[in-house]
């Protein structure tokens, strides 16, 4: 996967992930709440992945 996959895959699970969490606080649903918080912390790491990615390719 490019740099640019990892980074728009892991805007999407920051997105989808703050709306289970929202919606989870709203409800009082913890299991959808934990369900995006976890899915936040995916999406974080996936960009992560794609800045070392783009880190490494500008000094190869």
């Amino acid at each position: 996967m490019s740099e640019h996959e990892d980074k728009a895959k892991g805007a999407m699970n920051k997105a989808a992930g703050a709306a289970k969490d929202a919606i989870g606080d709203a409800t009082g649903d913890k299991d959808l709440q934990n369900e995006g918080k976890a899915q936040k912390l995916k999406g974080h790491g996936q960009d992560i992945k794609g800045e070392a990615k783009g880190a490494l390719k500008d000094k190869g």
